[in-house]
């Protein structure tokens, strides 16, 4: 079982000063007179549209942060994926030095809202914005630019050893996913740590650190029965049908998989009669069926999430044990697809955790409590996750993702982008 430490300190200016040294001072101070120009950087990027599956705004959202990125002396480079993939590419960045730790800084160009979209435009209303993709993610890629050009603005970006790994299709990952992130997973296994920019977490005015993500794969279920007249139902040569097997299996799931701590899955199709035009790669179809005949097909599509391989594993094997119990006449098989990998807790992850907390407190703040796995969706840091230590949730604060209510609180940006900053001179030391 896992066991995470709580606690939280009063914020203390004066003792936090004493523990900043003058480039600390100066990132600080840097960042909040460049505020503005952060938020108008986010404003351009958000009024572009970068669906995933819209190519070209992802290129131009990726342009705009590849000058970004050239004008700190990175050596940057656009990755094409096959044209069969249909996504649009990565974003990558790298920065030579011979300094500290090796440091992989991960966001993503896409977003959920494609061009018929109607939410399409950044709106400001106070210390408000909203618009597409302005939490998820489009803030943290400018907190990672912003946090990189204050490191510049001291002097401490020069001897630094940093890579940017801006995805292009993080929200929906091309397939083959071995394919999509190849290159990730090269960055991750160069890096010594891997810091994440999707969006950070201010709830009820407490600040939380992110060490571990679950994993989000895919399950399949589908059911055979024999297709007969309905009188014949339950007997030795019509046996259960399709659905009836299918309600059985479900509930087996509820009732014999379900209970392990953060372990969930999620039927999210079930289509089922006589004539189903539905299969596991396919997430709509067309059923036909009577109530006077028993269905001969079902299908169930559904989600899993895990907090590890070993625990995606043991859910897998309880859910075919309680699928080859079959009702009579009827057969059913599940398969099973690899998507985000989980991230798990470490002691190195932990490690970063405090560094990043005293940060915090150093800013005036409180300490950072470890945020619950099981509040945090999949992301692209998971799959570095096995070769590097790592934070993610490093981006500013948000909420309403993936909705027409996704908002940015924009006083945030400054101490994300000070957080991130510090955190990386210190790594870089």
């Amino acid at each position: 079982m896992l066991l995470f430490l709580f606690f939280s300190a009063c914020p203390c200016p004066t003792v936090a000063a004493q523990n900043l040294d003058a480039n600390e001072l100066a990132i600080i101070k840097w960042s909040e007179s460049h505020t503005e120009e952060a938020i108008d950087l986010i404003e351009s990027l958000v009024n572009i549209n970068s669906g995933t599956y819209n190519q070209q705004g992802v290129k131009q959202v990726g342009a705009i942060l590849r000058t970004e990125l050239d004008a700190l002396n990175f050596e940057t480079r656009w990755i094409d994926l096959p044209s069969e993939m249909k996504r649009a590419g990565h974003l990558f960045a790298k920065h030579d030095g011979n300094r500290g730790k090796k440091i992989l800084l991960i966001g993503h160009l896409d977003t959920v809202f494609e061009p018929d979209d109607a939410f399409q435009t950044f709106v400001r209303e106070g210390s408000t914005a909203t618009g597409p993709g302005v939490e998820d993610m489009k803030a943290g890629d400018v907190v990672i630019i912003y946090a990189l050009k204050a490191l510049q603005h001291v002097g401490a970006l020069d001897d630094s050893q940093i890579m940017v790994a801006f995805t292009g299709d993080e929200e929906e990952t091309g397939k083959p996913v071995h394919v999509a992130r190849k290159d990730l997973i090269e960055a991750g296994r160069w890096a010594d740590v891997a810091l994440g920019f999707e969006s950070g977490i201010d709830s009820d005015g407490k600040e939380w650190a992110t060490i571990s993500r679950r994993s989000s794969s895919a399950w399949c279920l589908e059911v055979r029965g024999k297709q007969a007249h309905s009188a014949g139902i339950f007997n030795d040569k019509t046996g259960a049908g399709a659905i009836f097997e299918t309600a059985r299996i479900l509930n087996g799931f509820y009732t014999e998989v379900r209970g392990e701590e953060y372990l969930t899955f999620n039927a999210g199709t079930i289509m089922g009669g006589t004539e189903v035009d539905a299969g596991c790669e396919q997430p709509k179809g067309k059923v036909f069926g009577k109530t006077n005949v028993v269905p001969n097909r079902a299908v169930v599509r559904g989600g899993m999430r895990t907090i590890s391989d070993q625990q995606m594993e043991r859910a897998r094997e309880a859910m075919r044990a309680v699928v080859a119990q079959n009702l009579p006449v009827t057969e059913a098989s599940i398969s099973f697809r690899d998507g985000y990998p989980a991230m798990a807790p470490s002691v190195g992850n932990q490690q970063l955790r405090d560094m990043l907390s005293s940060i915090n407190l150093d800013l005036g703040r409180e300490a950072m409590p470890i945020l619950d796995a099981s509040k945090r969706g999949a992301a692209d840091i998971s799959f570095v996750a096995p070769y590097t230590d790592g934070l993610a949730g490093m981006g500013a604060y948000g909420k309403g993702g993936h909705t027409p209510n996704e908002s940015l609180d924009l006083d945030s940006i400054p101490i994300a982008v000070q957080r991130a900053a510090i955190l990386i001179y210190r790594l870089s030391r």
